[in-house]
């Protein structure tokens, strides 16, 4: 690996009160580290701050890190600090829950086997078997768990067998299109994310790009966010959006829609990978590329 790869992520938010900035700047300063990278932002409204911090130890040998955390920790604690440590090249495993629209998906894989979505993706998962040569094309394993309403419990049962045999970090639906039980939500809270349709004004039920164009809408989006009990209500972690006009039939809003849906799911991935996203009383702090 070249040395100047060898960076790390620390990620810290708390009470707000002065010297939050500085206690973190301040010992990777002694600990003999350089900061490549500094995000921070106080929420006056809920006193609460959050700091991102990307950095390299100056002589760029590789991080004491349990030397590091036991320092640090010291420091934290007098300002109730709540904080983690990861190192940049560090790739999540993932798993995958899809249905039948594959744009999504084909987008991830495609990101995943060019380099450039950083993550170890461990298996796909869905309660149709449309997709599996699709799964077996990038030789990853696919799980085809059908699902009715009198067996969700025992479909659900499988899933998390796969996801426990995996050790899966981070749970992505990509159009999945089932609603997970309370208990799934409740376990993979902050861990799992979703993507659908944003339209303004909204429009939920059946062809939502039909109803779109019988109103004649002026934008098309899409939201990602963290899977909740409300139905498409989670945390949000990002949005797009793109302007369409009177020229676009529902075929056509549906295809730029499922574009802004692909985008808008890999930049949730990336920012949730990258330790971007800070969940606070069931809203995000997200601190974007600039």
């Amino acid at each position: 690996m070249n040395q100047q790869s060898l960076t790390y992520i620390l990620t810290a938010s708390c009470p707000g009160r002065s010297g939050t900035v500085d206690v973190v700047t301040r010992f990777l300063r002694e600990f003999g580290c350089y900061i490549t990278e500094l995000n921070s932002f106080d929420d006056s409204l809920n006193h609460r701050f959050f700091i991102r911090a990307v950095f390299r130890v100056e002589d760029n040998d590789p991080l004491d890190q349990t030397a590091f955390c036991t320092d640090f920790a010291e420091r934290a604690k007098a300002f109730d600090m709540e904080w983690e440590l990861t190192a940049s090249d560090y790739r999540p495993k993932v798993v995958i829950m899809v249905s039948k629209y594959d744009h999504c998906l084909n987008d991830l894989l495609y990101r995943y086997r060019t380099g450039n979505l950083p993550v170890d993706i461990r298996a796909i998962i869905s309660n149709h078997p449309d997709l599996q040569s699709l799964a077996q094309w990038h030789e990853i394993p696919y799980y085809h768990f059908p699902i009715t309403a009198a067996t969700k419990p025992e479909q659900e049962a499988q899933v998390q067998a796969v996801l426990d045999e995996t050790g899966c970090e981070l749970l992505v639906l990509a159009r999945y299109m089932q609603v997970l039980s309370h208990e799934m939500c409740v376990r993979w809270a902050g861990k799992a994310i979703n993507i659908h349709h944003s339209l303004l004004p909204g429009f939920k039920g059946a062809k939502p790009y039909h109803q779109a164009y019988n109103k004649g809408v002026k934008l098309v989006g899409a939201t990602a966010h963290y899977v909740s009990d409300d139905l498409d209500e989670g945390p949000i972690i990002t949005q797009g959006m793109e302007t369409v006009n009177h020229t676009y039939y529902p075929a056509d809003l549906a295809r730029k829609g499922m574009d802004v849906e692909s985008l808008t799911l890999a930049r949730a991935i990336q920012y949730h990978v990258e330790k971007r996203v800070f969940l606070f009383n069931d809203k995000t702090v997200v601190f974007e590329r600039s």
